[in-house]
């Protein structure tokens, strides 16, 4: 018997409580404050796009603060208190939320439940990433385009309750297999930072290396939006693919969200027929992102994404995709050419002005060579550190979900 199943033996006889949310919390919405409300110093407060992409389970601090004007007129959350985002893009992500573990008072934006309670935090905190809980939260989830779950809903989530020294065993065991990712992820970091260094470094040229203008070397196109709208049906599933700006991502091809094209009229979409070795290039929105493609006969190009077509006598794509990733390309090229209207682009003739350098092809390849090694150490999901990060991520996964199982104990019992 290990430590925590005699402590659920002793305290609870292997039967634990199971209550709603409403019956150990108070649930209440956040505030209204904006972004455009953040300033330098004054009562801390967390946005609640935040939780999506700056907090992990558990803060101590926040990331931005707004002025005591605006706070008065906020809702607030109290130490210990969890702050959930109740509206998403997906149900996955939705009801994703941070246990405010620092000693004061904080201001929540809109679109957040403050989930006050007299529970552990962190096996709360815990319990609301857990299979358990996406089972119930899809339930009760609506919208299509914004996924949302509101404060009423939640206060029927079922949740078993063990006595809080049995939720403390549960929080310790699951806190070391979170700090043991956090310590791989720290090394990945530098890792990252490393290579990126490396790259920049490599492929920074001299004066004797010849530079020619990438409308000399490549042919630099975009998709009309109308041709897609006219003779293309979006599919969720399929085999050929409609790539679009959020599916490139940090050098490569992110697929985990992609639109399919079924039933469409291709000879008229010949044009945006991608093949192997084509460059893509996001000139919209988040500008400047690339990738290359890898097979033919799969892609289409769908619009805000430039295509660049290489004569590969002269130049290895992957040579290209590598350099446009360096930190002076970008500062020197992409930013110099920004079209300064209220939403920035790149328009096609300025893509084309861009100053490239053209070393041998020798000299290219083995550049290349160099980068795809270290490229794959740091980033490969297959191997190295990113591959050790995701098993221990499947591991925490499933002993998170494993030690949030009780025997529940019913009334009769």
């Amino acid at each position: 018997m290990n430590k925590l199943e005699q402590v659920i033996y002793e305290l609870c006889a292997n039967r634990v409580v199971f209550k709603s949310l409403g019956e150990i919390a108070t649930i209440t919405r956040g505030g209204s404050f904006q972004k455009k409300d953040y300033c330098e110093t004054g009562v801390p407060c967390i946005h609640y796009g935040q939780i999506y992409t700056q907090y992990s389970l558990f803060a101590k601090r926040t990331f931005s603060y707004i002025g005591t004007e605006v706070a008065n007129k906020q809702k607030m959350a109290n130490p210990n208190d969890i702050i959930m985002a109740v509206t998403s893009e997906n149900i996955e992500d939705v009801c994703k939320c941070v246990a405010w573990l620092g000693k004061d008072k904080i201001a929540v934006s809109g679109h957040t439940a403050i989930i006050h309670h007299s529970q552990n935090p962190k096996y709360l905190t815990y319990f609301f990433h857990s299979n358990m809980f996406l089972q119930q939260k899809k339930k009760i989830a609506h919208g299509t385009k914004v996924i949302e779950v509101t404060p009423d809903k939640l206060k029927n989530i079922k949740i078993p309750v063990p006595p809080l020294p049995v939720q403390a065993e549960v929080v310790r065991i699951l806190d070391n297999f979170t700090q043991l990712t956090a310590e791989l992820t720290a090394e990945l970091t530098a890792r990252k930072k490393q290579y990126e260094y490396y790259r920049d470094e490599l492929l920074n040229f001299n004066d004797n290396t010849s530079t020619v203008m990438l409308g000399d070397v490549g042919d630099v196109t975009k998709l009309a939006g109308f041709e897609f709208t006219s003779h293309v049906k979006y599919r969720d599933e399929g085999e050929i693919i409609a790539l679009r700006g959020l599916n490139v991502k940090e050098g490569k091809l992110d697929l985990s969200s992609v639109k399919y094209i079924d039933g469409s009229n291709f000879e008229k979409l010949n044009r945006s027929k991608l093949q192997k070795g084509d460059m893509l290039l996001t000139y919209v929105g988040t500008i400047g992102q690339v990738a290359v493609i890898d097979e033919d006969d799969r892609f289409y190009l769908a619009p805000n994404v430039a295509r660049i077509r290489f004569d590969t006598k002269v130049i290895n794509p992957e040579f290209m995709r590598f350099y446009f990733q360096t930190s002076h390309f970008f500062n020197k090229q992409i930013n110099k050419f920004l079209n300064s209207s209220s939403m920035k682009n790149l328009t096609m003739e300025n893509i084309r002005k861009f100053s490239v350098p053209i070393p041998s092809m020798k000299e290219q390849n083995r550049l290349v060579k160099l980068l795809q090694h270290f490229d794959k150490l740091c980033n490969d999901i297959s191997e190295g550190l990113p591959a050790e990060i995701a098993a221990r991520q499947k591991q925490y996964e499933y002993y998170r979900d494993k030690l949030l199982t009780f025997k529940e104990l019913k009334q009769e019992d």
